[in-house]
């Protein structure tokens, strides 16, 4: 008797852990589905994007020698390379400036003036601390209404429904280019991080920081290019 009551509970269990993890891999793959579906008609190649007077390049970490990490290397690349397109007019570069020694976005912009983009048309944004701070500031503080999101491919979907949540006609496109480590990680963590991004999109909250509204973007686009 006591051995048909255990087997009959160790059952229950097993059948609880296996609705536990159903639903867990469901309410993993509804935010993923949700972003890859509602960004689709807007993720284009760099060859294929619409022509926009912004772009904007997400931060994705510092070496601690200063420089640009790879995943943050290919994303100014591919911004680069949509500025000497045509594709794009002024590259607003967005990322995390939090600590005195740390700053993203002056990377970013030492990067690009290596690369050939005039210093006049490189704004940076020190307050980007993540996806959707990036976003809404480039539209309540910048005041872009269109551009074109540059991050890596995994990152993309959400990227491009976020700056959308945040009121701005937005395209995007992604480095697809394989890092070891890195890209692995960005895949694994996405579904946490869509989870949040659904949160954002529905309680739109105000940016870590938000600050003044600024000309910068204004003064260089009517810069000589």
């Amino acid at each position: 008797m006591g051995r048909w009551v255990f087997v009959r509970l160790r059952r229950r269990w097993v059948v609880r852990l296996l609705l536990a993890g159903i639903l867990l891999v469901v309410a993993a793959l509804v935010p993923i589905g949700w972003a890859y579906l509602s960004s689709a008609p807007y993720r284009e190649s760099v060859q294929d994007v619409p022509a926009a007077p912004v772009a904007l390049v997400l931060g994705a970490g510092v070496r601690p020698d200063g420089s640009a990490s790879l995943s943050l290397s290919q994303r100014l690349d591919l911004a680069a390379g949509l500025y000497r397109s045509g594709k794009v007019e002024v590259l607003l570069v967005s990322g995390d400036n939090r600590t005195k020694n740390y700053d993203e976005p002056s990377v970013m912009r030492d990067y690009l003036l290596r690369h050939g983009v005039p210093a006049r048309r490189i704004v940076r944004d020190y307050a980007g601390h993540d996806t959707w701070d990036s976003c809404t500031r480039a539209k309540r503080v910048f005041g872009v209404n269109r551009l074109t999101v540059v991050t890596q491919s995994f990152h993309l979907p959400r990227a491009v429904v976020l700056c959308r949540a945040a009121g701005i006609e937005t395209n995007g496109v992604g480095s697809n280019v394989w890092i070891k480590h890195a890209t692995t990680l960005g895949y694994a963590r996405e579904p946490i991080a869509m989870l949040k991004a659904m949160t954002d999109v529905v309680s739109r909250p105000d940016p870590e920081v938000l600050g003044r509204p600024e000309t910068s973007v204004r003064e260089a686009l009517s810069s000589p290019r």
